[in-house]
């Protein structure tokens, strides 16, 4: 599992739930900003994952189980850059 490959499953979870990104975070109790591009690294470059507790948050919020998710990043190669 690659940080691509993680942050491009919220992505297209969101897309499947009819949510944009900042919409899903929202929808789950977070900062709207939370799943930007911009929060994706560091101000060092250093890749910056998204927490357990957002992904169950997420999925909470849209009634979902973690096959839901998680069958985005068995589709999503892991060998893309953002």
């Amino acid at each position: 599992m690659t940080h691509y490959q993680v942050w491009h499953a919220i992505e297209l979870f969101a897309k499947e739930r009819g949510f944009s990104v900042s919409g899903l975070a929202r929808r789950s109790g977070l900062d709207p900003t939370s799943f930007n591009k911009s929060k994706r690294s560091s101000v060092y470059g250093q890749p910056h994952w998204p927490s357990m507790l957002s992904i169950a948050k997420i999925l909470k919020a849209t009634n979902s189980k973690p096959n839901d998710f998680f069958k985005f990043i068995e589709t999503t190669s892991s060998d893309k850059k953002e």
